[in-house]
């Protein structure tokens, strides 16, 4: 029997805009000082997992977090636009408040995880569904058997995982929310084309002396 394939799905550091408490998007900011830090414990974490290959969103803020583990192990980060975050249009750089004032019908969708609304100038959730699950299809079958990182963003993290559960489907109208701290770290197994296990879920042991987080759940 081939070895499983591991799949670990990293949510970027803390960004600027993530600080500010606004909607990043597909806007370009960078890591906070914090973001850092947690970028660099993550990537000391990782380097024992025996990482094979190293893919990451496009945006600064993913591939500021993805390049130290890439340092540390020696593996080239591969960039994809496919792991962006939702691009999330007006909403973009407001914070929450901001949001439900300025653009009511697109917060209060995108809150409430409707899948089908487009936000103006952006894109659904069903679309977001659609681009990172077919780039994570070909990663996996091209590397079957070896340990893959993927570093990307809350919402393209949570959408993922709704996947790899079988929590969403064609019908879906709404979903639950999965959180992703920043560096958490979701694990998983392949053992076949349809046997997927859940090894973890927003792991965060690696940031206890950071943050004070410990969260971690699903082993």
């Amino acid at each position: 029997m081939p070895p499983p394939t591991r799949l670990y799905l990293i949510r970027h550091g803390q960004s600027a805009g993530n600080a500010q408490g606004r909607f990043g998007g597909h806007g370009t900011t960078p890591l906070s000082e914090l973001g850092v830090a947690q970028a660099e414990a993550t990537a000391k974490a990782l380097a024992k997992e025996k990482i094979d290959a190293i893919f990451s969103s496009d945006l600064l803020r993913a591939i500021q977090t993805a390049e130290p583990l890439a340092r540390e192990i020696g593996v080239e980060v591969r960039t994809s636009p496919a792991f962006r975050e939702r691009h999330v249009g007006v909403l973009e750089g407001l914070t929450f408040d901001e949001s439900r004032e300025r653009h009511p019908k697109d917060y209060y969708a995108l809150v409430n995880r409707n899948v089908h609304h487009v936000i103006t100038g952006g894109e659904s959730y069903r679309q977001l569904l659609l681009r990172i699950t077919s780039e994570l299809d070909s990663i996996v079958s091209e590397h079957r058997g070896r340990r893959i990182a993927i570093f990307s963003h809350t919402g393209a993290i949570c959408f993922l995982t709704l996947h790899l559960l079988g929590a969403i489907h064609r019908n879906t109208k709404q979903t639950p929310w999965l959180i992703t701290s920043n560096c958490g770290i979701n694990r998983f197994e392949f053992r076949g084309p349809r046997n997927v296990r859940v090894l973890a879920l927003n792991d965060t042991r690696h940031l206890s002396s950071i943050t004070g987080n410990d969260s971690f759940a699903a082993k």
